[in-house]
């Protein structure tokens, strides 16, 4: 019986948020990510819906989002 839930859920494609829709991540032989979606598409989606705690202390934090939005 557990071998059936596991082969369920490796057929299961993840959850992800509607702007990253049609995500999909393998890795090759070679070890390297093969990804469906741009880098930058990612990138983008990620500093603007995850706080990077490094920088939440940054005074200028503000003015960097900024000058990439335009």
């Amino acid at each position: 019986m557990a071998k059936k839930k596991t082969e369920n859920k490796q057929n299961e494609k993840p959850k992800v948020a509607p702007e990253l829709g049609g995500l999909e991540v393998n890795i090759d032989s070679f070890g390297e990510i093969q990804s469906s979606l741009p880098i930058d598409k990612i990138n983008e989606f990620l500093n603007k819906n995850v706080d990077d705690k490094k920088l939440r202390d940054r005074d200028d934090l503000d003015e960097l989002k900024g000058e990439e939005d335009e």
